[in-house]
């Protein structure tokens, strides 16, 4: 089958070109990025990036459908994964490539007769879970008030809900991923999340700092490739519905502090932290924005049996593990071998 891929140069679509060049049933991949690898002579395309065609597109844009549609064309499957979450204080274009973009997809998608199409979803589509118990794919899609990526994340899941309804013959599949971790991504995510007010060399092993933790905190998350493997088995079985997706370790303060080397930790209060956030913004000292802390703090546990079930799949990098390495390449600036990107459109 013809898998394409938007958002195939990032963070999971790199996981899951890795994934999907090994499944037996795929033929062909379409990688679909704002910035695709360079291919003028000057460089080398590395793998995984070099098993894909690749296509540039600019979701966002409202002339993207017809780019979409000729990189969908005769394609089997659609995995959707492109998602900005730059720039930061920018909620228009963010809301241009999240919302209106995946609506493109989706009509793109249709258009061409692409049969299976697989959307990313997030842990952050849910409601808030006052408790630590696990919560399965039936739980209130409603999102956390006043957190933006989780009012998009449902504005998506309500796309696809009338998707569903207007194309019944089109297969289905929402993948609803806790945090997505894996050591290659460092940079990529110290880049988007941190700023001047943790800088990365803070990070590094031989001196790591005390931790700060803000109290009912916990963390959820799963390795990029263990990821990839759910969507490679949902891809092979053409499975619809809703799947959770996520390490099966649930990490406190303790936890994430053994895990990072840092030597104690401090638990203060949310209001507390999210008063420091908001300074930070404010003053452009870090990319966190405070509601990313409100949406950490209200997510729920994943039950991710549906898919160890249906799937047959099992996480295999230990979330402490996947946090500690994430943490170290920060600190030396790990990044995954990307290939040279052509410029951006200005």
């Amino acid at each position: 089958m013809r898998v394409a891929i938007t958002g195939a140069s990032g963070n999971s679509g790199t996981a899951l070109l890795r994934a999907l060049v090994h499944e037996p049933t795929v033929t062909s991949l379409v990688g679909v990025a704002s910035r695709v690898p360079r291919n003028d002579g000057s460089s080398t395309v590395a793998y995984p990036h070099d098993r894909a065609q690749w296509v540039r597109c600019d979701i966002g844009s409202p002339d993207a459908s017809e780019t979409l549609r000729e990189a969908f064309n005769h394609a089997d499957v659609v995995v959707h994964l492109a998602w900005a979450r730059t720039p930061h204080r920018d909620a228009d274009r963010l809301d241009a490539v999240n919302v209106h973009g995946t609506s493109r997809v989706l009509e793109a998608a249709a258009a061409v007769g692409v049969q299976h199409v697989v959307v990313a979803s997030s842990a952050g589509v849910y409601a808030p879970a006052p408790d630590a118990v696990p919560r399965d794919e039936e739980w209130a899609r409603t999102g956390v008030p006043g957190a933006l990526h989780s009012i998009q994340k449902v504005h998506v899941e309500r796309l696809l809900d009338a998707f569903e309804r207007t194309h019944p013959d089109i297969t289905v599949t929402r993948v609803r991923p806790a945090l997505v971790l894996q050591e290659d991504a460092a940079s990529e995510l110290a880049r988007e999340f941190l700023g001047p007010l943790v800088p990365p060399k803070v990070l590094h092993r031989d001196h790591p700092p005390r931790l700060f933790w803000p109290a009912g905190l916990r963390v959820q998350a799963v390795h990029a490739d263990d990821l990839a493997a759910a969507y490679r088995a949902i891809v092979a079985g053409r499975h619809p519905g809703a799947f959770n997706v996520a390490g099966r370790e649930v990490l406190g303060p303790d936890d994430v502090a053994a895990a990072v080397d840092a030597p104690g930790v401090k638990i203060v209060s949310p209001a507390w932290a999210r008063r420091l956030l908001v300074a930070g913004w404010r003053t452009h000292a870090t990319h966190l924005s405070p509601d990313w802390l409100d949406l950490a703090l209200a997510l729920p546990v994943l039950d991710v049996r549906r898919a160890t079930t249906t799937l047959r799949w099992e996480p295999r990098h230990p979330t402490a593990d996947v946090l500690g390495q994430v943490s170290r390449g920060i600190g030396r600036g790990a990044g995954f071998p990307s290939p040279p990107l052509v410029p951006r459109k200005i």
